[in-house]
């Protein structure tokens, strides 16, 4: 077995000659292949139709798994290209949700500017809405703001565009607030053209259909479709001139002595976020005296817009009672322009000085 190991040792061949007696043969075999081009060229077609199938098998083998290989690197770069998309369109979705949410919140503050701006003789107090009653309009809902914010109770509220609701129950940091589509409300309305009267009353099944009741118009009432409702001048506590809607539906009542419509409010009653709270309540007219009567009624009217205004000499000299005319020139105060405002503190006081004389008299 010794003899036989260091035999195969002796005859074993190194690599290195093997690489250089190749590389010897192939020189050796161009030269002779350009020196003797046609006494090789047998050899040579021989070799190129051994060759060729051969080489085209391995070319094609190797095409199909070099395009393998790149769909496969492909694939995995669509992959990678694909988780990274995802999580930019989930980044995106958010940014769009927050920028949705800002956008909303920026139209409710403008509105909530807008109406402040309409109102901006009366001091107010925003505050967010922070629950409501179980149905899908916020006829019973409650605030952020309480006592600690100086609200009290029967204070009004707006929204939107116009008139929202009155406070009904006040703590340290929270308030409760009726709004007028709540069966139990009721506002004395004024319509801005005509000055005439009208009751607006809460109903949540109508509400469905987009309005709420107006009742006791006039039937003498010169009112069409679309005019104006605002807050009367004689309610006895929603301060005067805020919109509360527009009418329809015009038509006598059962009784044919009064008539009666629908009212659309200009509140949005099932989207509230942020409300503003008038921090000033109506004083009773009944609690002034008659001294302070028409200076109260020109506070009034200052707070009123000046469009549509006229004279209301005829409500001083008709042949109403004392406490009925007061009522009547609140009616019309809205049609008063600034220069009738000094004659009509001259006619007021002329008018009850007039009345305490006929008092005193035996």
């Amino acid at each position: 077995m010794k003899r036989r190991s260091s035999k195969l040792s002796k005859l074993s061949i190194s690599s290195k000659f093997i690489l250089r007696t190749c590389l010897v043969l192939c020189i050796v075999l161009i030269f002779i292949s350009f020196r003797y081009k046609e006494a090789f060229h047998p050899v040579k077609t021989f070799a190129g139709n051994l060759i060729t199938p051969m080489q085209k098998g391995l070319n094609t083998v190797g095409n199909y798994i070099a395009d393998k290989l790149d769909a496969f690197q492909d694939i995995k770069q669509l992959a990678s290209e694909k988780e990274r998309l995802e999580k930019e369109v989930e980044n995106l979705k958010a940014s769009n949700i927050s920028l949705v949410k800002d956008q909303y919140e920026l139209d409710s503050l403008r509105a909530l500017y807008s109406v402040g701006e309409k109102y901006a003789d009366y001091p107010k107090v925003a505050a967010h809405v922070t629950s409501k009653d179980s149905n899908s309009y916020y006829n019973i809902f409650t605030i952020d703001k309480g006592t600690n914010d100086g609200i009290e109770v029967d204070m009004n509220v707006l929204a939107g565009n116009g008139l929202c609701g009155i406070v009904i129950e006040v703590g340290k940091n929270y308030a409760r607030v009726r709004s007028i589509i709540d069966d139990a409300s009721y506002v004395s309305g004024m319509f801005l053209k005509t000055s005439d009267t009208c009751d607006v009353k809460g109903d949540l099944k109508l509400l469905d259909s987009g309005y709420i009741l107006v009742e006791a118009i006039s039937t003498d009432a010169k009112i069409d479709e679309n005019y104006e409702v605002v807050t009367s001048l004689i309610s006895d506590k929603y301060l005067p001139g805020i919109l509360i809607g527009f009418i329809s539906n015009i038509e006598l009542d059962s009784s044919n002595m009064t008539k009666r419509a629908y009212l659309t409010p200009v509140v949005d009653f099932e989207h509230l976020e942020e409300v503003l709270v008038i921090t000033k309540l109506k004083e009773p007219l009944e609690e002034l005296s008659e001294k302070d009567i028409s200076d109260r009624i020109l506070e009034q009217a200052a707070s009123l817009n000046d469009t549509n205004r006229a004279t209301v000499s005829e409500q001083l000299n008709s042949s109403l009672s004392s406490k009925n005319k007061v009522a009547s020139i609140l009616n019309q105060i809205s049609k008063l322009s600034k220069e009738d405002q000094i004659a009509l503190k001259e006619q007021l006081d002329a008018l009850l000085n007039s009345e305490s004389r006929d008092e005193n008299t035996p």
